[in-house]
């Protein structure tokens, strides 16, 4: 290359565009896809890992594969209050992120959106506003409307499926499925899950975001904690004038608002869409957005923002501290006392009297696991009673009962006695009675 050439292209003016720190990591729209997907991952895998689950047949619930009564009064208390105290400092701390970030119902409304739009047109939506749809000239064909339909229905009948696992355990669901017999079904089951596929599929069709916007109750209670202070939408007004003719904020959010005066009571549901719209917009300008996540309301130091913050959700959650205290106290308290077995001895009653001398050992499982008990007798000699088994197999969660039968021949008077119950596992349950001999 001459001299001549390297010359010119030296004089060429070149200027460096700096893009935003907001620019290099990952957008806020796919971190939200992200957590997204990994809640709806997370709710088949807690009733699939047994981590939580109802048992309509037993009357209880199913922690990490034990049963929990509602005998069970420390644990129940403790957990609620515990779960009721951290959503009160979500709502008071992070708003509606719970709406934007992890509700199933907003994620699979925002699905059934981006199939609409891409079957039907851009402007084929639900609107808010309840401007009808419109459809695409070229995509408004039979096989366009089908195939939304069946995409729509399918993903209905996969999402029915979520609520029975529930209450069923994931081999009965399977059951279910495959059509195959299983005393463990109930009868009615298949016209249930019918009627939560139609509940379900209407919400992906017609209702969608009209659901968190005008009946979610979740959200109405949220509003009772939510204050200026918590975290929200933020817009610098002071460069108003770099978007005076942009509307791209606002073509963004599909909750219909304007990101750029939002309201302590308003819609939005902090997804984080309009600010990754700003910032793209204005990293081509080489700045950074007018838009983003703030809590408080104005602009301060890092140290000072997060020692005001800090200080203005205890103030505003002193009660609710004191509550989530009352709660782990007493879930500590369920956890250490809690009994995987459960005894109690009493009468034999049948339909003509209560027998004076008969007894029934009644010992229940909680543990949906094979079990081995032995049961033995104290304080009566070998002579005066009849056990009718000393040991107990359960496969899993259940009851089983041993009857005790006393000698007629027993000497007149009280004979206190106790029940002694050992599982494999290494508890140990006592039971005192006694009995009086005529």
């Amino acid at each position: 290359m001459s001299s001549k050439s390297k010359k010119s292209l030296s004089e060429i003016p070149v200027k460096v565009v700096r893009l935003g720190p907001e620019k290099r990591g990952m957008s806020l729209h796919r971190k939200r896809r992200i957590v997204q997907i990994a809640i709806l991952i997370l709710l088949v895998l807690i009733p699939v890992m047994g981590l939580f689950r109802i048992d309509p047949v037993n009357g209880a619930l199913v922690v990490l594969d034990h049963q929990i009564w509602f005998a069970d009064f420390f644990l129940i208390s403790g957990l609620w209050i515990t779960v009721l105290t951290l959503l009160v400092a979500l709502y008071s701390l992070a708003g509606t992120v719970f709406c934007g970030w992890a509700c199933p119902q907003n994620t699979m409304a925002e699905w059934a959106n981006h199939m609409t739009h891409k079957l039907l047109g851009k402007r084929a939506e639900v609107s808010l506003d309840g401007e009808a749809p419109k459809v695409a000239a070229a995509k408004n064909k039979a096989l366009n409307w089908i195939l939304l339909g069946l995409s729509l229905l399918g993903a209905s009948m996969l999402f029915a499926l979520l609520p029975l696992l529930y209450f069923y355990p994931p081999d009965v669901i399977w059951s279910f499925i495959t059509f195959r017999d299983d005393a463990r079904l109930a009868g009615s089951l298949h016209w249930i899950y019918t009627v939560w596929v139609v509940i379900i599929f209407l919400d992906f069709s017609v209702l969608r975001h009209f659901w968190c916007r005008f009946a979610c109750v979740y959200k109405v209670w949220q509003h009772s904690f939510k204050t200026k202070e918590t975290l929200h939408v933020a817009y610098d007004s002071s460069r108003s004038g770099e978007c005076e003719k942009c509307n791209y904020c606002v073509t963004t959010c599909f909750i219909d608002l304007d990101p750029r005066k939002t309201e302590v009571y308003d819609s939005c549901i902090n997804c984080g869409d309009c600010i990754d719209a700003c910032r793209t917009l204005q990293a081509k300008r080489g700045k950074s957005g007018l838009l983003k996540f703030e809590l408080g309301q104005t602009a301060r130091s890092r140290t000072k923002e997060l020692r005001d913050n800090s200080v203005s959700l205890v103030a505003r959650s002193r009660w609710a501290l004191a509550f989530g205290l009352l709660g782990l106290l007493l879930l500590g308290w369920g956890i250490w006392s809690y009994e995987p077995y459960h005894l109690s001895v009493g009468y034999v009653t049948t339909a003509q009297n209560q027998s004076a001398r008969d007894y029934r050992i009644e010992v229940a499982s909680k543990r949906y696991r094979p079990t081995e008990l032995g049961i033995t007798v104290e304080g009566l000699q070998p002579g005066e009673y009849v056990l009718s088994t000393g040991q107990i197999h359960l496969e899993t969660v259940g009851r089983a009962s041993v009857y005790l039968t006393m000698s007629p021949a027993m000497r007149h008077g009280f004979h206190p006695f106790m029940v002694t119950v050992k599982s494999a596992d290494g508890w140990i349950g006592h039971f005192r009675m006694q009995h009086f001999a005529e």
